[in-house]
């Protein structure tokens, strides 16, 4: 009884810790929960838990933003994208070792938040966004279908067009929500799709919720400048985890 008690107050605690990262960042919430859920439960396990609080929680970092309209106006093509470039993805997820596609997306990302730290830049001029969205898109499509991943290169992309703090993390939950949605679907269509979604997973959208709304909180109150250099050291942080894990799985 005393062990189940430890398991539920750890498991609670993980999904606010991700769920503040989320809120700050707009992303990371199955990166942060999977790996620490891994040490206190199953990986099944933890899986089915993630299920709707990463779904449900980019749902709603979409919805809670101010230029819903606009940003989908903008980003469609890239949207497009995604949804043709993820069930291309699906159909690598049985035929290799992914984990080494995965510890190269996170040294990739790890090296991207180290350079947006520094003093250089990337951007992207508005009238390259015509193709280069949906090439994004179907790129990020791609990777999420193989890895589950689909940070990549949305991510950069959003921050290299200097997006404001607010529509850059509602641009990525657009991103996200779409992605999972494109995800459920390449697996259904080539048979891989299993619907094994525990009470747990339910239940676990209470501490993501609440992480998520004290992240929100917190990025509300900050500059922008400070904004971008907490993004920038979480992709550089969450890329560096991303490669460990993937190392030690392969």
């Amino acid at each position: 009884m005393q062990d189940s008690i430890v398991v539920i107050a750890l498991t609670a605690g993980i999904f606010i810790a991700a769920g503040i990262v989320k809120g700050v960042l707009g992303m990371g919430l199955p990166t942060v929960a999977i790996g620490f859920l891994g040490l206190v439960i199953a990986p099944v396990e933890a899986a089915a838990m993630l299920v709707l609080p990463s779904l449900i929680t980019n749902v709603w970092q979409l919805i809670a933003g101010p230029n819903f309209k606009a940003l989908s106006q903008r980003f469609g093509t890239l949207l497009i994208g995604i949804c043709v470039g993820t069930p291309i993805g699906v159909s690598f997820i049985t035929s290799g070792n992914t984990q080494v596609v995965t510890a190269g997306l996170g040294i990739v990302l790890t090296i991207y938040g180290a350079f947006g730290l520094s003093a250089a830049r990337l951007t992207v001029a508005p009238r390259a966004e015509w193709w280069l969205s949906p090439l994004m898109g179907f790129i990020t499509g791609i990777l999420m279908g193989a890895t589950g991943i689909s940070a990549l290169p949305v991510a950069p992309y959003f921050t290299a067009l200097d997006l404001k703090k607010d529509d850059l993390i509602q641009a990525l939950g657009l991103s996200f929500t779409v992605s999972s949605f494109a995800l459920a679907v390449g697996l259904l269509v080539t048979g891989q799709f299993q619907m094994t979604v525990a009470t747990a997973s339910l239940v676990a959208l209470i501490p993501a919720f609440a992480g998520m709304f004290i992240g929100q909180k917190l990025r509300n109150r900050m500059p922008q400048l400070l904004f971008k250099k907490c993004f920038f050291t979480g992709l550089l942080v969450l890329g560096a985890y991303m490669t460990y894990r993937a190392i030690t799985l392969i």
